[in-house]
């Protein structure tokens, strides 16, 4: 029995593979290929790095604008010492300086002085978050080397500035020596480059804008008017013909 040929001739073995034309074309269209996809992805990767970037800080100015709006709303109306009765807060269109309960993994209780003001470093302006312990002030805001643990919220291209509104709906570039606190806080986004108002703007109000006295006055109305007119509340409740009554 005779063995079947893998090749019937001679001619179909030398046909067998590729020619070295063939193999230039394959080359050639790998190439060809190859080129096409670089020309489209050197095309692409800009606008996607762009769009990436654009969401990153997106969701890093949410996490900023978070933080600052916590902040505010947790603000605590307490005196800088026992002689004065206006509250510490010290708001400009560009910092803000205020007491609230301390918080943080390393915070042991009790108040603390927070600062959110601008400052510049190689990166361009940011908006940063200090604090210092609370102790009682002889006067203003405590030196800056108290200050510590900052933290930045928001850098450029944005830019933060403030607003402050009280009882009469009306915002103020400036809110400091007040006898209350203000009842709202603007947060206003800007772009640092056009600077246009930006629609991440933002607003929130103050859980505390009178004493803890006012709440067990008698009229705490009352309490609150004469708090407006001399910065001073009732030591207890009501005035004396409330009193009377």
């Amino acid at each position: 029995m005779k063995r079947p040929r893998l090749f019937p001739c001679r001619l179909a073995r030398e046909q067998v593979g590729f020619t070295l034309f063939e193999a230039l074309i394959a080359v050639a269209l790998t190439g060809l290929i190859l080129t096409t996809l670089a020309a489209v992805t050197a095309q692409w990767m800009p606008n996607w790095k762009a769009g990436f970037i654009r969401v990153q800080r997106t969701d890093l100015l949410g996490l900023g604008l978070e933080r600052i709006v916590a902040d505010l709303a947790a603000a605590e109306f307490i005196s800088p010492n026992a002689a004065e009765k206006r509250p510490f807060f010290d708001g400009t269109s560009s910092s803000v300086t205020f007491i609230r309960s301390a918080i943080g993994p390393n915070a042991s209780g009790g108040l603390e002085i927070v600062r959110l003001a601008e400052s510049s470093d190689t990166r361009g302006v940011a908006l940063v978050r200090a604090r210092a312990p609370y102790a009682p002030l002889g006067g203003g805001a405590p030196d800056s080397d108290a200050f510590a643990d900052a933290i930045t919220l928001v850098r450029a291209p944005y830019r933060i500035s403030f607003a402050f509104a009280g009882h009469d709906r009306a915002w103020r570039d400036v809110w400091s020596n007040n006898a209350r606190l203000p009842e709202a806080v603007r947060v206003i986004v800007r772009d640092a480059g056009t600077n246009q108002i930006l629609a991440d703007t933002t607003a929130t109000l103050l859980h505390v804008t009178a004493p803890a006295l006012c709440v067990s006055a008698s009229s705490a109305s009352g309490c609150v008017s004469a708090l407006d007119q001399n910065g001073i509340p009732e030591p207890s409740g009501g005035n004396a013909a409330e009193r009377e009554r």
